[in-house]
Order: C-alpha cells, then sequence, then structure tokens
C-alpha cells in the first residue's frame, strides 16, 4: 500500500529528504551538508553532481529510517535553491561546469549595463523581477561565454540548463523540465503568458534549444527509475523552496504571509490570481500552478539570514555549532549598541544594491563576542521588518499576523524579536520544515493522495504565538539605527 510521501529539499548548503504521512506529519529524515566553492570574492559554486550524490543519499537513508521503500511511496516531491544555474552534457548526463550559486555576483557588471542601457523596466515589466545577478538569466549567459565550446554546444541542443530541480529530475528520471514557480526565477519566463519570452532570450543570447519543458508545479513530471528507490516513483511536485513553504504554510489565500528563515531570508504573500507590480522593489514571481490555476505572490528576499549565523560559526569562530548562537546572545541584554549589517552578498529587497557589504558599527572596548551574536540574530530581524513595511505599502490591507518557518524559527529569541519589529504577531507552526512539507503536499494533489487544498489547510498547526511586546517609540527609535548602519554598509565594494 502506497502510504507515504516522500520530499526532498535541495537546499544551497545541504539536501535534505523527508519521509511524510497522510497527516502532513514527518516520519523519518535525513541531512547530509556538501562543499561550497568560493574561486573569487564574490563568486558562489557547487558542483552538481555534489548536490545529486547528496541528495539521493539523503533520500535513500530517509526511506531506511522509515523502514520502507519505493513501492510505499504514493509518489515524491521536490523543492529546490532557486536560481542557481547548472549546465549539463544531455548525452552524459554530466556536468559542464559547476553550477553558479543564486549568491554568486560575478555579473553584476552585466547587470549594471542592462539598466544603463534602460531595460530595467521592460525586463521587470516580463518578469516581475529586479535586474540582478541574483536570477539565472545573467548567470547562464556567462556560462555559455566562458565555458568552452558551449555555445555551439547549446545551440546545436547537445546542452541542458536548469535549476536546481531540473537538474535532480534530469538525473532520476531522463526528463528535462521545470515548473512554473522556478522557471519564474530565471529573468526568462514572461509571468503574463507563462511561457519562455523570446525577446529576453535574445537579449541574454540564450539559446532556445538549452531551456527545459515547463509543467505545472503539481502534476506527474515523470518517473524516477526503479534503481533508485526499489521502485518506479512519480515525480508529481516541483516548486522552488520559497513557493514550496509557501504552499506548506498553506498561504492559499489572498493576503496570508510566511517568512522562511533558511540560508537567506524570504518573505512571501498569496497574491490572488494576478501577477502583482510593486512599488516598492519587492518582487512578482508565481506561486504554483495547481489544477490548472496559477497563484501568484509579492516576494522581499534576504540574501544573508542563517547563513549570518553560520559565519559566526565558520568565519568568526565564536559557536562551534548555529544552535549555540542563541544561549551566547543572551547571555547579554541586548546588543551593546552594536548593528551587524550582514550584507556579504550585497543587500536584497528593498535596496537591490550589488555592491554592499557586510558591516559592523557601534563597537566599543567593552563589545564581546556575544553582543556580536546578539547582533547578528537581531539582523535577520530587521532585515525581515524592511521586507514586511514594503509589502504593507504595497498592498492596501493589512497584514494580521506573519508565519514563520525554517531552520532559525526555531530560535525563541529570534521569533520574539522579530514581533517586536513588526508590531503583529509572529506564529511558528508545528512542522517547522514547511518547504519539504510543500513539495510533499503537491505531489500529494498530483495523485490523489490528498484530495484538495482544503484538505491539506485543515493538517496546518500552530506550536507557538510570539506576541509583540516592544514599546512602539523604541521600535522606531531601533528601525532607524537599523536604516542609519544600512547606509554604512551601501556601495562599498568596487563597481
Amino acid at each position: 500500500m502506497q502510504q507515504y510521501i516522500l520530499a526532498l529539499d535541495q537546499g544551497t548548503t545541504s539536501s535534505r529528504a523527508i519521509v511524510f504521512d497522510r497527516a502532513g506529519l514527518p516520519v523519518a529524515t535525513s541531512q547530509h551538508e556538501y562543499p561550497q566553492h568560493f574561486p573569487q570574492p564574490g563568486w558562489v559554486e557547487h558542483d552538481a553532481l555534489d548536490i545529486w550524490h547528496s541528495q539521493l543519499a539523503c533520500a535513500r537513508e530517509a526511506l531506511q529510517a522509515a523502514g520502507i521503500d519505493g513501492r510505499q511511496l504514493a509518489a515524491l516531491g521536490i523543492a529546490n535553491q532557486r536560481e542557481t544555474t547548472v549546465l549539463w552534457d544531455r548525452a552524459s548526463g554530466e556536468p559542464v561546469a559547476r553550477a553558479i550559486v543564486w549568491q554568486d555576483r560575478r555579473t553584476a557588471a552585466m547587470c549594471d549595463r542592462l539598466r544603463e542601457e534602460g531595460r530595467a523596466e521592460d525586463i521587470r515589466q516580463r518578469t516581475g523581477l529586479e535586474v540582478d545577478a541574483y536570477f539565472s538569466a545573467t548567470k547562464l549567459a556567462w556560462l555559455l561565454e566562458h565555458v568552452p565550446g558551449a555555445r555551439a554546444r547549446a545551440e546545436r541542443g547537445e546542452l541542458a540548463f536548469g535549476t536546481v530541480d531540473s537538474w535532480l529530475v534530469y538525473r532520476l528520471c531522463g526528463r528535462h523540465v521545470t515548473d512554473v514557480s522556478n522557471a519564474s526565477r530565471t529573468m526568462l519566463f514572461n509571468i503574463q503568458s507563462l511561457r519562455w519570452d523570446e525577446a529576453l532570450l535574445d537579449l541574454f543570447g540564450i539559446p532556445p534549444a538549452v531551456l527545459p519543458e515547463v509543467v505545472d508545479s503539481a502534476g506527474v513530471a515523470g518517473l524516477a527509475a526503479e534503481e533508485w528507490f526499489g521502485a518506479a516513483v512519480p515525480i508529481a511536485g516541483i516548486a522552488g523552496d520559497q513557493q514550496a513553504a509557501t504552499f506548506g504554510q498553506a498561504c492559499h489565500d489572498q493576503g496570508l504571509v510566511k517568512n522562511t528563515y533558511g540560508t537567506g531570508c524570504f518573505m512571501l504573500m498569496n497574491a490572488g490570481a494576478t501577477p502583482p507590480r510593486s512599488h516598492n522593489r519587492l518582487l512578482g514571481t508565481v506561486g504554483w500552478t495547481v489544477g490548472g490555476a496559477t497563484s501568484y505572490l509579492l516576494e522581499g528576499g534576504v540574501f544573508m539570514g542563517g547563513a549570518t549565523v553560520q559565519w559566526l560559526r565558520d568565519g568568526l569562530g565564536i559557536i562551534k555549532q548555529s544552535s549555540d548562537v542563541e544561549a551566547l546572545a543572551l547571555s547579554v541584554p541586548d546588543s551593546g549598541g552594536v548593528m551587524l549589517v550582514p550584507a556579504f552578498a550585497g543587500l536584497g529587497a528593498p535596496h537591490w544594491d550589488q555592491y554592499a557589504r557586510g558591516a559592523i558599527v557601534g563597537m566599543t572596548r567593552g563589545t564581546t563576542a556575544a553582543h556580536i551574536a546578539r547582533a547578528a540574530v537581531e539582523a535577520i530581524a530587521y532585515q525581515s521588518a524592511e521586507l514586511l513595511n514594503a509589502m504593507q505599502k504595497d498592498v492596501a490591507c493589512a497584514v494580521l499576523e506573519m508565519r514563520a518557518d525554517g531552520g532559525a524559527a526555531r530560535n525563541d529569541l529570534l521569533m520574539q524579536f522579530q514581533a517586536d519589529l513588526l508590531g503583529i504577531p509572529v506564529v511558528r507552526p508545528r512542522v517547522l520544515e514547511t518547504t519539504a512539507l510543500g513539495a510533499a503536499y503537491l505531489a500529494g494533489l498530483a495523485v490523489g493522495y490528498w484530495e484538495g487544498v482544503a484538505d491539506i489547510a485543515r493538517q496546518w498547526q500552530v506550536e507557538r504565538r510570539f506576541e509583540p511586546r516592544m514599546d512602539p517609540g523604541l521600535r522606531a527609535e531601533r528601525i532607524a539605527r537599523w536604516g542609519r548602519a544600512v547606509e554604512h554598509a551601501k556601495g562599498w565594494a568596487d563597481h
């Protein structure tokens, strides 16, 4: 009997796999970190084979831990780090270069030229996106230009481009597809027509032969080969990690908001059935297509969320593991006036400054590692507060609460400080792994494992509500001080 759904959650620093039951609860989990590559300042790369091998190992381990194999899976869903760009040989299935990660800034100058040429508004109209090195288009253009022979091979149809979802599906079943949510993050996809945009392909010099077929987020895209899990399993759900988390948080109705505290922080609001237009430098993006109906999202992204805590661990060495940060931060009553702006990869929404760099301001001789740790935790909340403020300016309705998920949402200090800065409750669900859960839900809907969206919305449960406690005057003062700190970080790197 097919009793379970397997969700693959392929992230920026680790791969995870979770087996879910019919109640939407995790039965077994496996997670593997894999290497990050930084060949030059501002460059971030992954070996796509590391992604594949780590993800496959996790999936097999999760099934083993659950005591099942592929025969007991109704379907498989995939959620993935978005924008990361993979280029591989169709015949061999081997990457032709390392994947260029979403955090990579090597194409910033290309984006500058596009803005100087007056292309930004047209691109925004077609894609809902800001012109930024964050997205896939300039990364793919760079690979075609710099990998020897790549352009000619791509034009002959010998190479395949994809975001990480495409890469995993290709390895699992040999099909070259992506879903609408991931396509909408490439800066090559028209979110009005829901098709690859010919004008943008011409602009970026992308041969159409290299592109994947675009499919619905919930629908059988192929069958994972029997060799992987002991049975042919339908790959029935695909979504970019943030869209999947929004779906898993049951933000199925217009106006509902979630924030994922992962490597980066990503706040998304359900914008309904029409592509949204932001006047505050947020993004309009496709959420998902289920049963032929497409939902759109308004999004703001922070590049350094949990990655800031990883920097405390790996860069400064002031904590041994990421979970130690809360205790260290709580060992002082406040940050002692220290502000840490983690613009290590530039600033995302609403600033979009590719040349911003990290800054710590307000230090004195009395500043300790604990103050810096507290400032790092608070920085995650400050950046997210900027996103909600921009979002509130874009929409007429008031946001009544924010749903939180992701690994750093386990940090009570962060969740309480976030509620204090926002002035609204922050709600933490029982299942924090909502990215994987969203992928599982999409897959399960496609094969009839769950009856419909209302069926899965009923499964969403609150674990804890964090009510705001900060005085409004103090809140305004803190946010103003954060704004001053951000100004110090802007435009720091050489253009």
